[in-house]
């Protein structure tokens, strides 16, 4: 009993001291932007700031606690925003409050998302490794291609729908296009605040947290160290890792969704492959499994670009790449992670060395 109870507690911990963070975060920008102390580029940046975060805590329960190796996350964050997006331009009439409307377009697209990363998973899941990889990164751009040929419009006579182009959906003059191809959807409402996307950010965190300490979580991490073992012993391994994959997308729907309320205008080309290999990095950079790490290197590596753009300019994405490349060398190499974390180590006394 002590046992299992000395290996819960740091987890606890470790999630407490996460929230704090992320509270921390939030209180000290609410109050430089409401000071006037925030430039207008980072207040632009705050609901992105946490999209990315939410992508890269859903990502890593795959990743990291899961042990699997997906690049789908951009797939799915595309059927989460345009199906968000599409339910709200429809239903802006009929539920104009966006108190309500919003909240069920966050979870008409979560579970949209879902529902494809299941049947998605069933499938694709019996693979491993860098198959695995390549089917979901296939799924990604199939995803994204389909988004960005389909015209869907409506008129009086009711909806048309074509994968061509307008002229053969036979609408009327007066119609209105809902998905216009490559233009993707345009006027949904900006729903999307920084509040709201900080709320589903740290419900994400708490989400995260409580799945990995859970029986379902041990289960998944079960697989991921002895698939043989987890199976020998009587674990369903398609069931946890559906379940597993499941969430995953279904926070990265929920993502998508408030990334599409926070622009006037959502196309499908940005839901390619670089933003899945982007949430990739996150995920590595930050520390696999570690939920934390997911979250502030979302929040750095976002940053990084646009702190160099007023800086050195055209530059900054060379700049970016070299300090990408420092701190996969620095975080990969044992020695160097040893002296770092020997200058904060305490000895006896209580002396920070």
């Amino acid at each position: 009993m002590n046992k299992s109870l000395k290996t819960v507690k740091p987890y606890t911990k470790q999630s407490l001291i996460t929230y704090v963070m992320l509270i921390a975060v939030f209180v000290v920008t609410l109050i430089l932007r409401g000071s006037g102390n925030m430039s207008y580029m980072m207040q632009d940046l705050l609901v992105p700031l946490c999209v990315y975060a939410i992508l890269a805590v859903s990502l890593n329960l795959t990743v990291g606690i899961l042990g699997e190796l997906s690049l789908g996350q951009a797939g799915f964050m595309c059927i989460g925003a345009y199906s968000g997006a599409l339910f709200s331009n429809l239903m802006e009439e009929a539920i104009p409050e966006a108190a309500i409307r919003y909240p069920i377009a966050l979870v008409f697209g979560g579970v949209l998302a879902a529902i494809f990363g299941i049947l998605i998973g069933i499938p694709v899941l019996r693979l491993k490794g860098d198959y695995l990889a390549i089917v979901t990164l296939a799924f990604g751009e199939i995803i994204k291609n389909i988004c960005a040929s389909v015209y869907l419009g409506r008129d009086a006579e009711g909806f048309h729908v074509s994968i061509k182009s307008v002229s053969d959906m036979n609408m009327a003059s007066d119609g209105e296009m809902l998905i216009n191809g490559a233009l993707g959807i345009n006027g949904t409402p900006k729903d999307s605040s920084y509040e709201i996307a900080f709320i589903i950010l740290l419900l994400t965190v708490v989400i995260a947290y409580n799945f990995v300490n859970s029986r379902t979580g041990r289960a998944v991490m079960s697989i991921r160290d002895n698939r043989i073992a987890a199976e020998s012993i009587g674990i369903n391994i398609t069931k946890y890792k559906l379940i597993t994959f499941g969430l995953t997308a279904f926070l990265a729907g929920v993502a998508g969704v408030i990334y599409s309320h926070n622009f006037s205008t959502l196309q499908a080309v940005k839901f390619d492959y670089n933003m899945s290999i982007l949430v990739l990095v996150f995920v590595v950079l930050g520390g696999i499994g570690s939920i934390r790490g997911s979250v502030i290197a979302a929040v750095v590596l976002t940053l990084i670009p646009e702190l160099l753009r007023e800086t050195i300019g055209n530059y900054r994405m060379l700049f970016y790449a070299i300090i990408l490349i420092g701190m996969m060398l620095i975080t990969s190499n044992k020695n160097i992670k040893d002296k770092l974390s020997g200058i904060f180590k305490k000895n006896k006394k209580g002396e920070v060395q």
